[in-house]
């Protein structure tokens, strides 16, 4: 049995779960979110507690039973208080700015990067920071990760857009001797 798996999620009062065939919506005070569930894998609503069970012993149902209940816990929590990730900008020059929906950012290039946010996600930029925020934990990681990819921490000088608390490992530049 799977140890995630078989932990019941326990959904909080105002939320509402609908379990439809192989579709379960999810929604809370922050929005809706839905999900659709391999049909080997099956989820009831008892007692204020979701349970994912899986029909039998095969190895792909073995693998989905932990995904799925993860998945369904990750939109129970993204209704209720959302998910944020913070990126950090470090350099010299280097700045973001919001204009609308559209995230500004000045990297060093030629050229200003202008950044369309999905409507489903918010961004918020202060000092040197940018915050990603939304109800989709995937959407959100996947969209700073985008904004990351624009310009990644080097290692000699550590300029770039990183995650908060990342660490970048240093090299040591040429010795001109």
């Amino acid at each position: 049995m799977s140890r995630i798996g078989k932990m019941p999620i326990t959904i909080p009062s105002g939320v509402d779960v609908k379990v439809n065939g192989e579709r379960v919506s999810v929604k809370g005070p922050k929005g809706e979110l839905t999900q659709m569930i391999d049909p080997l894998i099956s989820t009831e609503v008892e007692a204020g507690n979701l349970i994912v069970t899986r029909s039998n012993e095969s190895k792909q149902s073995r693998s989905l039973h932990g995904l799925s209940r993860s998945l369904l816990a990750n939109m129970v929590e993204g209704v209720t208080d959302g998910f944020t990730k913070v990126l950090e900008i470090q350099g010299i020059g280097y700045r973001a700015e919001i204009k609308g929906q559209n995230l500004t950012l000045l990297l060093g290039y030629s050229h200003p990067i202008i950044f369309q946010a999905p409507p489903e996600i918010n961004i918020a930029v202060e000092q040197n920071k940018i915050q990603v925020g939304g109800i989709d934990k995937q959407l959100v990681g996947q969209v700073a990760s985008i904004i990351r990819a624009f310009k990644k921490p080097e290692p000699y000088k550590g300029k770039g857009i990183m995650y908060e608390g990342e660490y970048v490992r240093r090299k040591a530049g040429k010795t001109g001797v």
